[in-house]
């Protein structure tokens, strides 16, 4: 299938906010660490079999994110320059007691991506290398325990010669949760724009990698 139309987005994350970069955040592990914290971030990239959990997380966070068919959901997991779920003990564990996704993170990499996103291309009219956060979900339940931090910042140091990390948040409707964050993060407003889908308006950020 094609690439989805206007997708992207950016909801509210958890607090505990670091600066992004190296090393990994302290509240994060990696794939495959000994994790004695029950409630501590695990990290690990996204599989196919995350994918139905990613479209219900996706779905009941409309409309701070737009809304995903299963199809899209797909696309997005091969598209994208980095798919990460986070998981947190004791948050979401299903009946086996494995931990179910806490949050996710959809980034792409720019330009180049076949994307009608016009925040997307925004970033591509400015920027000659660049990562873009499409998207990052985190489940309430695991709000507040720095799932958003660690993903942005496991994203960020993913970067081979890019040179920021790029992303839009809400004005109109205004999301000052995750406006703050962003300006506590390191980022820097770098300019608006209407996306024209109902009177939505974004700001948009860089940082500097």
């Amino acid at each position: 299938m094609g690439a989805p139309a206007e997708v992207g987005a950016v909801v509210l994350m958890a607090g505990r906010l670091g600066v992004a970069g190296r090393p990994m955040p302290s509240g994060g592990r990696v794939e495959g660490a000994d994790v004695t914290d029950d409630r501590r971030v695990r990290l690990r990239p996204g599989t196919s079999g995350d994918l139905p959990a990613i479209e219900g997380m996706n779905t009941a966070a409309v409309p701070a994110v737009n809304d995903l068919s299963a199809e899209e959901v797909a696309w997005f997991a091969e598209a994208t320059h980095t798919f990460l779920v986070a998981e947190v003990g004791g948050v979401g564990d299903g009946p086996d007691g494995a931990p179910a996704p806490a949050g996710f993170l959809f980034g792409l990499e720019g330009p180049g991506i076949d994307y009608a996103s016009v925040n997307y291309r925004w970033f591509c009219e400015r920027y000659e290398r660049f990562l873009y956060v499409d998207r990052i979900v985190v489940d309430p339940p695991a709000q507040g325990l720095g799932v958003g931090r660690s993903l942005y910042e496991a994203f960020a140091v993913r970067a081979d010669g890019q040179s920021h990390l790029c992303a839009e948040v809400n004005v109109r409707p205004r999301n000052d949760r995750s406006l703050a964050f962003h300006e506590a993060f390191g980022f820097r407003a770098v300019g608006e724009q209407e996306t024209g889908s109902e009177g939505k308006r974004v700001r948009m950020f860089a940082l500097e990698l």
